[in-house]
């Protein structure tokens, strides 16, 4: 597996040196290339929940900085307040903001924009993360108020999501199909201006009510290929794209260009569905968390951009995160583990316990090398101690109606500014019905966690929240649900300019060219 990867980053550097050297940019225009599909601009259907849609935005914003972010105030004067048991939140407006169609923004459209987020008629993706919210009402026109089912401490996260004008979604349905998609209507530092399939054209908004954004026009491009981004970045063609790891270190000694790497709380991992009867015996879960590489893994895959992950609560989070909870690299001790439970080895070297193969499917998506490659190294390593693992390549159509009874090279980290939208619906027991199919996709139940996890969510308690979450570590730990392999760094590769950007942020789960060194594209300065 390694010697094929190898070579195929060594052909892709006889096209860097093969291609003349790119001129830097020294225009206001910047063009590049995103695997995404373009569209999709709705915030009700959950286009820019994690605050990254620059046609919108959200009540508040996020600061970037090393570590976690903090929360300031954008279409919010201030931060919102909470009221004694965190159960209602308020929070007041900016006045004499315009939207993109010259509207007036007012209290209506926060409060237009979140019923249409929560209203079933909607069918939108991101409903269950806004689930806590009772009702949002209008205290005044440059006033709001969102009173919750329960204490949540984590509401700030809810507030990053794009505002839309009332009259937009005024009519009920489905998300999916408002004009919104196509022609999107915000208050946000820039306007879409034309949209194909494989282009769309964002132009500053020069009314903007932060100020109108130096870099003047965004062309991004959509193609889907890895190999195809990093040949157009090397032809000169990009400013900027995304790449995995090795890919986009092989343009690292490439004049006029840097390679970016920002921190993420982005994990991939296997799920292990508790129905089966072999990934789901608490034995096989802990003993395959002992017998994978994970240093290997960010060695050889990412190329050194990552972390090992044992639980999806990364470093970043602080003192929430417990350094305890954790499983050395110990293939005797998987194997120990495995021997006590009665899964014994057979001739051919794969166990067995009551007539019951150590076999069972992991899913992965096709389109998706990183995952590929994680996966297969995943099976190598359940291989050495006596497990088999048959992985599947899939579109994600044909994996979801198995993800009770296939293990899965999932992702996560999709809101990762705060712990409780971290953890939560990875760990808690799923309410059938409601969230996402991929919650918790092992279907593991902890009573315990819940308990934790519904604790942490419901003081605002710093300290108390920080040691509910390493509890529910310390309990994961006994008794893991997943096998979390690597948190990654995203990588990005960016043609060197005049151009003065604001620095990293932490990353969620989603990344590409709205992420990145463009995160904050609107604060960009040119250089002296």
């Amino acid at each position: 597996m390694m010697r094929i990867r190898t070579v195929a980053v060594a052909a892709f550097a006889l096209v860097l040196t093969a291609c003349g050297a790119p001129t830097a940019t020294t225009t206001d225009s910047l063009v590049l290339a995103d695997a995404a599909e373009l569209g999709g601009y709705n915030p009700i259907a959950g286009y820019g929940a994690a605050g990254e849609a620059k046609i919108y935005d959200g009540l508040l914003r996020l600061t970037g900085g090393s570590g976690m972010p903090g929360f300031a105030p954008a279409l919010a004067t201030e931060l919102p307040t909470a009221e004694p048991g965190a159960a209602a939140w308020t929070v007041p407006l900016r006045t004499g903001v315009r939207f993109s169609d010259g509207t007036t923004f007012d209290a209506a459209d926060v409060v237009a924009t979140y019923r249409a987020i929560l209203d079933p008629a909607s069918a939108s993706e991101v409903r269950s993360s806004f689930s806590m919210i009772e009702r949002v009402e209008a205290v005044d026109p440059a006033t709001v108020r969102f009173t919750l089912r329960h204490p949540y401490a984590a509401f700030p996260t809810k507030l990053l999501i794009g505002i839309v004008p009332s009259e937009a979604v005024a009519e009920p349905g489905p998300a999916t199909e408002s004009a919104l998609n196509t022609k999107p209507v915000g208050t946000g530092p820039y306007q879409l201006t034309n949209l194909e399939p494989t282009r769309a054209v964002f132009v500053a908004n020069e009314n903007y009510w932060g100020g109108a954004p130096a870099v003047k026009r965004l062309t991004v491009l959509h193609v889907p290929d890895d190999n195809t981004r990093a040949q157009r970045m090397a032809s000169g063609e990009l400013d900027g794209t995304s790449l995995p790891p090795l890919l986009a270190a092989s343009f690292a000694d490439r004049a006029t260009m840097s390679v970016h790497a920002n921190t993420s709380a982005d994990w991939r991992g296997v799920s292990l569905p508790a129905g089966d009867p072999v990934a789901g015996d608490p034995a096989v879960r802990l003993a395959l968390n002992f017998a994978v590489d994970r240093q290997a893994m960010i060695d050889n895959i990412l190329g050194g951009y990552g972390r090992p992950a044992y639980t999806p609560v990364p470093e970043v989070y602080g003192e929430s995160h417990n350094p305890t909870a954790t499983f050395a690299f110990d293939r005797a001790r998987a194997e120990q583990i495995l021997d006590a439970a009665g899964w014994l080895r057979g001739a051919d070297g794969v166990r067995a316990k009551q007539g019951v193969r150590a076999l069972f499917t992991v899913m992965y998506n096709s389109t998706d090398t990183l995952r590929r490659d994680l996966a297969m190294a995943f099976a190598s390593d359940a291989a050495r101690v006596g497990v088999e693992v048959d992985l599947e390549a899939l579109s994600w159509d044909r994996i979801e109606p198995r993800i009770e009874r296939a293990g899965i090279l999932l992702g996560g980290g999709s809101e990762p500014f705060d712990p409780d939208t971290q953890a939560y619906n990875t760990l808690h027991t799923v309410d059938p019905g409601a969230g996402s199919p991929y919650d918790n996709a092992s279907r593991h139940s902890d009573p315990t966690i819940d308990a934790l996890l519904e604790k942490a969510r419901r003081t605002l308690d710093p300290a108390d929240r920080a040691a509910a979450y390493r509890a529910v570590q310390n309990r994961y730990a006994e008794d893991p649900s997943h096998v979390f392999l690597v948190h990654l760094d995203h990588t990005y590769v960016v043609k060197d300019s005049g151009w003065t950007m604001s620095g990293p942020v932490l990353e969620p789960h989603a990344h590409g060219v709205t992420w990145g060194p463009w995160w904050s594209l609107q604060t960009w300065t040119r250089g002296s």
